[in-house]
């Protein structure tokens, strides 16, 4: 099952401030496209832990580059 190359365990996480970094955005702005389903989803991975997968990122990247 870890040979599966459909699992997504090799799949990388990045920072709320990796974000912000990368598409030179606010806090807010990532909260306000989530919420209103412009934007992946966060993953919780802890209480003060909150992660996107890199390859949900790439793909919303691809949608919008493509329309």
């Amino acid at each position: 099952m870890l040979n599966n190359p459909n699992n997504h365990l090799s799949d990388t996480y990045l920072k709320r401030q990796e974000l912000e970094a990368k598409f030179d955005i606010s806090k807010a702005t990532i909260y306000r496209w989530t919420k209103a389903g412009k934007f992946p989803a966060a993953i919780h991975l802890g209480k003060n832990m909150v992660r996107w997968k890199s390859s949900q990122i790439e793909a919303w990247i691809a949608e919008r580059e493509v329309g």
